[in-house]
């Protein structure tokens, strides 16, 4: 079921939801990114991480708006752990080739360690990278 995660204002800056046809988070980011709303939001998508045992994150940036990285230090330090406690193994990160937010990217990408880590500019590329991903987690296998 798709989650809508909204800021104390009433705006949508996320849709979230566990896809079970393909046994992974899809995570869908909605223009500026505020600290809290990306620590709101990643808290959620967690939530469904552990919720489904799913290894594997579908993390869609290309509707962000401006850069993020005022929340990378939180993402590396505070979510990552926790994400790998869960059972995150691979995480798909698809961003626009010529957004700010893809300079944030590429700052977690080198900051994040513990889960394979990959960036696209193509979502049809992260989906096939995921699917042949999700083939090395035994318990996924066939799923």
């Amino acid at each position: 079921m798709k989650q809508e995660v909204r800021n104390s204002l009433g705006k949508l800056f996320l849709t979230t939801q566990y896809e079970p046809a393909h046994h992974w988070v899809y995570n869908n980011w909605i223009g500026y990114q505020s600290f809290d709303s990306i620590v709101q939001g990643a808290n959620v998508c967690l939530g469904l991480i552990a919720a489904s045992g799913s290894a594997c994150l579908l993390n869609d940036n290309r509707e962000v708006l401006g850069p993020w990285n005022h929340a990378v230090e939180w993402i590396a330090s505070d979510w990552t752990p926790r994400a790998v406690a869960n059972g995150l193994q691979y995480f798909a990160h698809v961003v626009s080739d010529d957004s700010l937010a893809k300079v944030s990217s590429e700052e977690m990408h080198q900051k994040v360690e513990g889960f394979e880590m990959r960036m696209f500019s193509d979502i049809e590329e992260a989906k096939s990278w995921l699917n042949a991903k999700k083939k090395l987690v035994p318990t996924q296998a066939g799923k």
